[in-house]
């Protein structure tokens, strides 16, 4: 087991990860930006490196700060969280070559997970299905007007080191392909340093549908169920569920072996996700993979009952999955999770700021992950999430019963927040129905910029 785990993360994913690692007995160090000197993360480790000024490029994604920091604290691994760079497969190779544990897939897999297109072919050669679309890499405008044309329009051109909606972009004509292409690659090229796009059908207003996975290093697999993850806006989700009310035991179950197959022909090892989209006559098609642990991880944790961050670190150091698990995992009840963001609940706008006032909701089947406190500032230079609220119950009845509950007494003050946007969502018939899609946030918002 290791001694010692660096988490290359800030937030309430560091904290979440620091308190998995308190209780398997291993000691912490974090990192941290100027701005984020006075963070819990930085409280609450057992060690704490400044790695650098407020912009991200120049801390929380400067490889060679991290790896210092690594370094002279004498640690056997790092966790990178989510976001910055935890899919990034260079730094999981210099990981490796240092001598230090990455706590995460091989580089090799990252690269290969990352690259949307290569990712769709080994996922079709296992038979998961995948939707129509290009065979590789688009090599020009005259090959995507070929193929839109044989697949029927609409169709949506993506990048395929993408992310975050960038490099993306819907064609519903052979008039406004060209246009679009040059738009999308000029976006890929600037966000990835990788301008190569590739195309499938586009599902209009499909359900969002991800399925959690642990692999170990001798080869084991499991898939712990799904997550339905529609209610999104421009691309990034807002709330969270498992199990997915749209997906039956028997698709659950197909899914699954596909999966389980397709992950261990690809050497997949630690945790992951994989994406779909769901049409409207309830087929999954899938999208990619994400190649880290996931915002919304609470929610299976809470209807499987298994420690996602835990199982990462076990796994890491080489504990074979039937151990880390225990026993076969079932899935029981159900779970929904809001993500509290620093933004007004109409507009979205950004609301950094200083917390005046802090109530935490509790009580039977509610869990808060958070890194905020009284008085404590929200800096502008990062993500605006500020907070997971995560209620459990029996069945999706009880489970919305006590999120109402948990967000009327879900008080913070000084900043505006998406608490009242999730009270809305929380009492809305179609949702309370199941009935929704990945545009079904436009019915409570005039302005989506």
């Amino acid at each position: 087991m290791f001694q010692k785990v660096l988490i290359a993360n800030r937030g309430e994913i560091a904290l979440r990860v620091i308190c998995a690692c308190k209780e398997l007995g291993i000691r912490t160090v974090a990192v941290y930006s100027e701005a984020d000197r006075n963070s819990l993360h930085v409280r609450f480790a057992d060690e704490a490196v400044c790695i650098g000024p407020a912009k991200s490029s120049r801390s929380y994604l400067d490889i060679p700060s991290v790896i210092s920091a690594a370094e002279i604290t004498n640690v056997n691994a790092i966790h990178p969280g989510y976001g910055f760079l935890s899919e990034n497969a260079d730094f999981a190779e210099v990981c490796q070559m240092s001598g230090i544990t990455f706590i995460g897939p091989r580089p090799e897999v990252i690269k290969l997970m990352g690259l949307k297109q290569r990712a769709r072919e080994s996922m079709r050669n296992a038979g998961v299905p995948i939707l129509p679309g290009s065979d590789g890499v688009l090599r020009s405008i005259e090959e995507a007007l070929d193929l839109a044309g044989q697949i029927g329009y609409p169709v949506m051109i993506k990048a395929t080191a993408g992310g975050g909606g960038r490099g993306m972009r819907v064609v519903r004509g052979a008039d406004e392909l060209p246009s679009l292409y040059s738009q999308a690659q000029s976006e890929a090229a600037a966000a990835f340093s990788c301008g190569d796009l590739y195309m499938e059908k586009l599902v209009e207003n499909p359900r969002h549908i991800e399925f959690q996975v642990l692999a170990d290093l001798h080869g084991n697999v499991e898939i712990l169920g799904e997550r339905e993850c529609s209610l999104q806006r421009r691309h990034q989700k807002v709330l969270e569920e498992a199990p997915s009310p749209s997906v039956s035991p028997e698709l659950r179950n197909t899914i699954a072996s596909a999966l389980a197959k397709a992950m261990r022909d690809v050497g997949y090892t630690n945790a992951g996700t994989v994406e779909f989209l769901m049409d409207r006559e309830g087929n999954l098609h899938f999208i990619e993979v994400n190649a880290r642990i996931q915002v919304e991880h609470p929610v299976t944790e809470y209807v499987t009952g298994v420690d996602l961050v835990k199982s990462q670190i076990l796994i890491a150091a080489g504990m074979p999955l039937p151990e880390v698990l225990g026993s076969p995992v079932t899935l029981r009840g159900h779970a929904i999770e809001c993500r509290i963001n620093a933004e007004h609940p109409d507009t979205f706008a950004p609301s950094p700021g200083r917390i005046t006032a802090l109530n935490i909701p509790g009580s039977i089947g509610v869990r808060v992950d958070t890194a905020a406190y009284t008085d404590g500032i929200i800096p502008p230079y990062y993500d605006s999430m500020i907070a997971k609220l995560i209620t459990y119950g029996r069945d999706r009845d009880e489970a919305i019963a006590r999120m109402r509950r948990a967000l009327d007494t879900f008080v913070i003050e000084g900043i505006h927040t998406t608490i009242p946007l999730h009270q809305k969502i929380l009492h809305d018939p179609e949702f309370v129905a199941g009935d929704f899609h990945t545009n079904y946030l436009s019915k409570f918002t005039t302005k989506t910029k």
